[in-house]
């Protein structure tokens, strides 16, 4: 059994901590301004992109030797028209830089919670792409994904990550545009 800690009390926690569970799993959920221990062994960032810098100045020391999953979409809130990292880039590499005793991970930006709930997206199964240089890191969360009965696939390493923020990023907009509905998204057909 796995524990994961999920600091960030939105949607998107909410849904991934109701996945892990599913799969049989321990959640442990952690508000931004709490000084709670963080017990996990995943530690999922469910919180927007600038709140990252903050976690790591307070809980940067509690998060080493951790696996910690980055699910932020770095898009200029005020503007909604581009990423606000450099284009060869990513805030999860920024992240892995500032966590250098982490295993960073980079998944869930591509999916919206609807879509994670209903486990299903334009009737395709719902998959979380998972990026990262840690292959035991990527499998073990793949594994509590996967437990919780959501598809799961390796995307490579940390360095696709942009891709990924770009993609999340075009469905964001596509979103807030009215283009797509929030139960929709891009799916990945094996």
């Amino acid at each position: 059994m796995t524990t994961v800690s999920i600091i960030g009390s939105g949607n998107m926690g909410s849904v991934i901590g109701d996945i892990v569970t599913a799969g049989g799993n321990t959640v442990e959920y952690i508000g931004r301004d709490t000084s709670e221990a963080i017990t996990g062994d995943i530690v999922v960032l469910a919180v927007p992109h600038p709140a990252l810098d903050e976690i790591v100045a307070t809980r940067g020391a509690e998060l080493a030797g951790k696996i910690v999953v980055d699910i932020t979409n770095p898009l200029n809130f005020e503007t909604f028209d581009s990423l606000v990292t450099p284009a060869d880039g990513s805030k999860a590499s920024e992240l892995a830089k500032a966590l250098p005793d982490s295993r960073v991970l980079k998944a869930f930006n591509t999916n919206f919670a609807s879509t994670l709930a209903a486990k299903t997206v334009g009737g395709q199964p719902t998959t979380v792409l998972i990026a990262g240089d840690d292959v035991d890191a990527k499998n073990a969360l793949a594994e509590v994904v996967r437990a919780g009965g959501v598809a799961a696939v390796d995307a490579g390493s940390l360095s696709r990550a942009r891709e990924l923020e770009s993609v999340g990023f075009l469905q964001l907009t596509l979103a807030v545009q009215e283009k797509i509905g929030w139960t929709g998204g891009f799916a990945v057909a094996a």
